[in-house]
């Protein structure tokens, strides 16, 4: 956009005559657009514009499905309740080792009831993986997953880059234990 400077001097004549106390005064310049489109969809071609315009136009399909994504106040503190459950497992974890051990044994002892794929989340395990895991050689965490969601997760020893995450039911029934023992 192209703008016209026209420089505007200030009138100094109700001001004191002594000039060591007048401030200094600069002229101002005035910025006055040439034309009055400042749109930048006024600058492309229309075929262009209507183009742009129907990729954001959602169908209602696609409205409807974001709304769905929509958190309620309800599923906001049920979500917070939850990290803060997770927050004090996993501080308790580390500064209480009886608790981990404790939690551990429970897990073993689900894993030995239920099954292994009950009790995890992923049901497609190396061999030598559901091995460890059985016999009860790994150690308990709490990690994000791929959505950048913390869970409680069973890590191999000696494979920290397995970590294996921990059933939603499973979750919550350890993280409801805790919440009544607290």
């Amino acid at each position: 956009m192209q703008h016209q400077d026209v420089v505007k001097e200030t009138d100094d004549t109700d001001e004191a005559e002594d000039s060591s106390l007048r401030p200094l005064r600069f002229p101002r310049v005035l910025r006055y657009p040439v034309c009055m489109s400042d749109s930048w969809l006024d600058r492309i071609p229309s075929v262009e514009r209507q183009r742009i315009r129907e990729k954001l136009h959602l169908s209602e399909a696609e409205y409807a499905r974001l709304r769905e994504d929509v958190k309620g106040p309800e599923d906001l503190r049920r979500e917070m309740e939850r990290n803060e459950l997770l927050a004090e497992l996993k501080l308790g974890m580390e500064l209480e080792p009886k608790l981990a051990e404790a939690l551990r044994a429970q897990v073993q002892e689900d894993i030995r009831l239920s099954g292994l794929p009950s009790v995890l989340q992923s049901p497609h395990l190396s061999d030598s993986l559901a091995q460890a895991l059985e016999k009860g050689d790994f150690t308990i965490s709490v990690a994000p997953d791929s959505r950048h969601v913390d869970q409680i997760v069973l890590v191999p020893e000696g494979k920290v880059a397995e970590a294996v995450p921990v059933s939603q039911k499973f979750s919550e029934q350890y993280l409801g234990q805790l919440k009544k023992a607290a």
